[in-house]
C-alpha cells in the first residue's frame, strides 16, 4: 500500500513535469498482469483532469498549449485524418478525436476494460508527431497558433504603447491640444488639461525649473541653449534589451497579421470567383426566362391566329371574306408548329434525314410545314423536285421551266417558282403525280409553241405580256400542263426573288425591275424600276445615309450585272448575277435588297421608294423583316439588323464568308454563311453556335426553318433535315 502511494506521488510529479506523461498509463495498462492495477491506472489517467483542482487544470493546459498549438502539430492533425490500423494489426473502425470527444465515457466496474485499441490515442499521437509538415517561412516560422492568436488581439499593442510612454518627457505646458484644435477650426475646452502624462512614475523625467532664493523670489536662470528632449532620458541596459525583444515580437505580430490578411484576401477572392460563377449561372437562367417569355408570346400570337381562323370557318357568311385574311404567310406565322409526337425524341442540332437526288448545288428550296411538302431546285436543272418530308421520298417533278430555278415559295398546296427563263409558274402540288405521265426529257415542241403564240394573239394576249397557263393554251397543251396552274411572263431576264401572300405577288429580276402581280387574274399591277430609284434617291433619314453607292446608277445600267462572290470555305467561288437579291412585303410596305448594296423601302400604293438604307458594301442576297427590325445578309460577309422606325443599324454580325440565306424570329437568326455548318445567333444571349452534326460536306447555300424544324441545301447537292 505504501508502494502504491509512493508510485502515485511520483506519477503526479511526472505529470507536472511532462504533460504527455498522462498518456503513459494507457500504454502500460495493455501489458500489465494485474487487472485491478491497470483499471486504477487508467481511471487516474483519464479522470485526473476532472478530479484535480482548478489551479492544476489551468497549469496542465498552459503546459500543453505550446506543444499542441504549433503549426506542425495542427497541420499534422489536418493531414492525418485518414483511417488508421489498430494496434497489433487487427482491423477495427478508426476513432478520431472528434468522435472521442462526443462519445460517452464507458468506464467502471462490470464494463469491458478500456485499452489503447479502443481509443487509439498512443499510435495517433506518434503518427501526428511523425508527419512531415511544411514549415512556414519568414520571421513567424516558429510562432505557434496561440502566439498567432495573441498577435491579433488588442493586448498585442501594449508593448508599443508602453515604449511610447517611456519616451514621453515632462515639459512646461505648451497647449499643443489647443493649437491643434484651433488649426482645425474647433473651440478648445479651457478646463481640459492635458498636462498629466500617461507614463508611470518610474518613467518620469523631471526637467529643470527656475529656482527661488532664500527670500522666495524667483531667480532668473541664465539663458542657455535648450537641450534635446532625449538628452536627460536614461533607459538602462535591461530596459533596452527588453524593448529589443518587444520590437522583435511586434515584428512577428506584424508578419502574423499580414499573413492573416493575405489569407482573408485570398478567401475573399475565391468567394468572389464563386459568386461570379453563381452570377453567370443566374444570368443564364434569366436569359432562358427571357427566351421562354418570347416563346410564350409567339405561342399566344399563334393561338390567336388559330382562333380567328376557326371563328371565321364557323361562320359561313364571313368565311369567304376572312379566309384569305386569316391565313398568314408561313414566313410571318408565329407560334409553335404542329409536329409529330416522335419529334421530341430527336436530339436537337442533328440532321436526322438526308435527301439525295440532286446532282448539282442547291439553288432554292421551301416547304409548306414541318413534315409536309418540300420543293427543291438545283443548278442546271429546270425541273424542281417535290418531296414528302414525312417519308423522305420524292413525289415527282415540276416540269415547264426552260432554265435553272432561282427562287421558290410554298404555301400550303400552292407553289411558285421563278427561273432563268424570266417566267413565274404557279403550281398545284396536289397534282404533281399527274406529271409522271410525261417522259423525263419531253418538252413542248417548237410547233406547239408557234401554234400557242398564234392562238394567244388579240384579246387573249394581255397588254402587259402576261399569259394565263390554261386559258391561253390549246386544250392539248393545257392538259399536258399537269400541276402548272398559271404562267406569269413579263420580266426580260431571270427572276431571282419573289414573295407572295394571299393573292398578291412581288417578283424581282435581273432586268433591274420589280413587278407586282394579282394572282387571281394573272395581271401585272405595277412595275417598279430600281434604276429610276437609284437615279432619284429619296431624302435620307438623319444619320442613316452613308457616302456613295457600291455601284452608281450609270454603271448598273451600262450592262449585265455580275460580281464575283467571295471564296467559300472550300475555296470555290462563282459569278453572282442576281441584281434583286430578296424582296418581302407586309401590307403596303415592301422591302427589297439589290446588287448596289442598298436596302430600299417602297410604298406599294405608289410604287415609289420612301426610304433608302445604306450600310452594306456588297450585294444584298437575302432579307426578312417584322414589326421592329429588318435583317439583311450580303456578300460583304455580314448580317445587319436595322431598326424599322429610325432606319439605323441596330446590330451587325460579322462572318468569314458571304451570307447567302437567312431567316429569323424573336429568339434567333439562322443563316448560311459560306461554311459547312449552319450558323445560329441567339438574339437574347448574343451567342453564336454552329450546326455540324451529320451536316453538309460543302458550304450551305439555302435554308428554311419553322419552329423546331429546318431544311438546308448545300453545294454538296444534298438536302438535310434538322431538328432544332
Amino acid at each position: 500500500m505504501a508502494f502504491s502511494s509512493k508510485s502515485s506521488g511520483n506519477s503526479s510529479k511526472d505529470k507536472k513535469r511532462d504533460p504527455r506523461a498522462a498518456l503513459d498509463p494507457l500504454a502500460e495498462g495493455s501489458s500489465s498482469s494485474s487487472g485491478s492495477s491497470r483499471l486504477d491506472a487508467v481511471s487516474k489517467a483519464i479522470l485526473s483532469p476532472f478530479t484535480s483542482r482548478k489551479h492544476d487544470s489551468a497549469k496542465i493546459f498552459s503546459d500543453l498549449a505550446p506543444v499542441i498549438m504549433t503549426p506542425r502539430v495542427f497541420n499534422a492533425a489536418t493531414v492525418s485524418g485518414r483511417p488508421r490500423a489498430s494496434v497489433g494489426g487487427a482491423s477495427s473502425k478508426a476513432v478520431d478525436f472528434a468522435t472521442l470527444g462526443r462519445a460517452p465515457l464507458r468506464l467502471g466496474f462490470g464494463t469491458r476494460r478500456l485499452t489503447s485499441r479502443d481509443l487509439q490515442i498512443v499510435e495517433a499521437t506518434e503518427e501526428l508527431l511523425g508527419e512531415e509538415v511544411p514549415e512556414p517561412e519568414g520571421v513567424a516560422q516558429n510562432v505557434s497558433l496561440l502566439r498567432g492568436f495573441k498577435a491579433t488581439i488588442p493586448s498585442a499593442e501594449k508593448s508599443r504603447v508602453r515604449r511610447r510612454q517611456t519616451r514621453n518627457v515632462e515639459t512646461p505646458r505648451l497647449g499643443l491640444k489647443q493649437l491643434g484644435m484651433s488649426a482645425r477650426g474647433l473651440l478648445a475646452d479651457e478646463e481640459d488639461h492635458d498636462g498629466a502624462s500617461v507614463a508611470s512614475e518610474d518613467d518620469v523625467v523631471m526637467v529643470g525649473r527656475s529656482e527661488r532664493n532664500g527670500r522666495g523670489r524667483k531667480v532668473k536662470a541664465k539663458r542657455k541653449g535648450r537641450q534635446s528632449l532625449s538628452a536627460g532620458k536614461v533607459f538602462g541596459t535591461e530596459e533596452l534589451v527588453r524593448q529589443t525583444h518587444e520590437i522583435e515580437r511586434d515584428k512577428e505580430n506584424v508578419h502574423v497579421r499580414r499573413a492573416l490578411i493575405n489569407n482573408e484576401i485570398d478567401e475573399i477572392t475565391l468567394k468572389m470567383e464563386a459568386l461570379d460563377v453563381i452570377r453567370a449561372r443566374l444570368e443564364q437562367d434569366l436569359l432562358r426566362l427571357q427566351e421562354e417569355e418570347l416563346e410564350l408570346d409567339d405561342e399566344l400570337e399563334g393561338v390567336r391566329e388559330r382562333l380567328e381562323l376557326e371563328e371565321s370557318a364557323s361562320q359561313p357568311s364571313r368565311s369567304q371574306s376572312r379566309a384569305a385574311q386569316a391565313t398568314l404567310s408561313s414566313r410571318r406565322r408565329k407560334g409553335p408548329a404542329f409536329l409529330p409526337s416522335e419529334h421530341d425524341e430527336l436530339p436537337p442540332g442533328v440532321a436526322f434525314m438526308v435527301l439525295e437526288s440532286h446532282t448539282t448545288p442547291i439553288t432554292a428550296l421551301d416547304f409548306s410545314e414541318p413534315y409536309g411538302t418540300l420543293v427543291s431546285a438545283s443548278q442546271e436543272d429546270a425541273q424542281p423536285r417535290v418531296w414528302d418530308l414525312l417519308t423522305g421520298e420524292e413525289i415527282g417533278r415540276l416540269r415547264g421551266h426552260r432554265g435553272t430555278i432561282k427562287c421558290v415559295q410554298v404555301e400550303d398546296q400552292i407553289c411558285l417558282t421563278g427561273g432563268e427563263d424570266g417566267t413565274v409558274r404557279v403550281w398545284d402540288l396536289r397534282r404533281v403525280d399527274e406529271d409522271e405521265e410525261w417522259e423525263s426529257g419531253e418538252m413542248l415542241s417548237l410547233s406547239e409553241i408557234a401554234e400557242e403564240d398564234e392562238s394567244t394573239e388579240g384579246s387573249v394576249r394581255k397588254t402587259n405580256g402576261i399569259r394565263e397557263g390554261e386559258s391561253s393554251r390549246p386544250s392539248s397543251v393545257a392538259e399536258r400542263e399537269g400541276a402548272c396552274m398559271r404562267v406569269l411572263e413579263g420580266h426580260s431576264k431571270a427572276v431571282t426573288a419573289m414573295y407572295f401572300e394571299d393573292e398578291c405577288l412581288v417578283t424581282g429580276a435581273s432586268d433591274k425591275t420589280m413587278r407586282q402581280w394579282d394572282l387571281a387574274t394573272g395581271q401585272c399591277v405595277m412595275t417598279m424600276d430600281i434604276l429610276w430609284a437609284i437615279s432619284h434617291p429619296p431624302t435620307a433619314a438623319p444619320g442613316s445615309a452613308l457616302p456613295g453607292h457600291l455601284f452608281s446608277g450609270a454603271a448598273a445600267a451600262a450592262g449585265t450585272f455580275a460580281v464575283p462572290t467571295p471564296p467559300y470555305a472550300d475555296g470555290s467561288w462563282e459569278m453572282y448575277q442576281d441584281f434583286v437579291g430578296a424582296v418581302q412585303f407586309w401590307g403596303y410596305g415592301l422591302v427589297s435588297g439589290s446588287g448596289d448594296g442598298v436596302v430600299r423601302m417602297w410604298d406599294m400604293r405608289t410604287g415609289q421608294p420612301h426610304r433608302t438604307l445604306h450600310g452594306h458594301t456588297g450585294p444584298v442576297t437575302c432579307l426578312q423583316f417584322d414589326e421592329l427590325h429588318i435583317v439583311t445578309g450580303s456578300l460583304d460577309k455580314s448580317i445587319r439588323i436595322w431598326d424599322v422606325r429610325t432606319g439605323g443599324i441596330f446590330e451587325t454580325l460579322k462572318y468569314d464568308h458571304a451570307v447567302t440565306a437567312l431567316q429569323f424570329d424573336t429568339r434567333k437568326i439562322v443563316a448560311a454563311t459560306g461554311e459547312n455548318g449552319v450558323k445560329i445567333y441567339n438574339r437574347t444571349s448574343m451567342q453564336q453556335s454552329t450546326l455540324l452534326t451529320n451536316g453538309h460536306t460543302r458550304p450551305v447555300e439555302r435554308l428554311r426553318y419553322m419552329d423546331r424544324y429546318m431544311v438546308s441545301g448545300g453545294r454538296d447537292s444534298v438536302v438535310k433535315i434538322w431538328a432544332l
